[in-house]
């Protein structure tokens, strides 16, 4: 698969989610307290994110 969500425990022991491309990690989200959390972030993104404005301020 050339992309992905994972789910995963950071050293703080926070839910953190990273989503990879081509075994990149393009971004990695804030600390959640719930995994529960994490999975809502995963939908968030999924859902909002495609019709997200760009945003160029070079």
């Amino acid at each position: 698969m050339a992309h992905k969500f994972e789910i995963y425990k950071d050293e703080a022991g926070e839910y953190r989610v990273r989503f990879s491309y081509n075994s990149e990690i393009m971004f990695s989200t804030e600390g959640y307290t719930s995994k529960a959390s994490a999975q809502n972030a995963i939908d968030s993104i999924k859902k909002n994110g495609p019709d997200a404005p760009v945003e160029d301020n070079a």
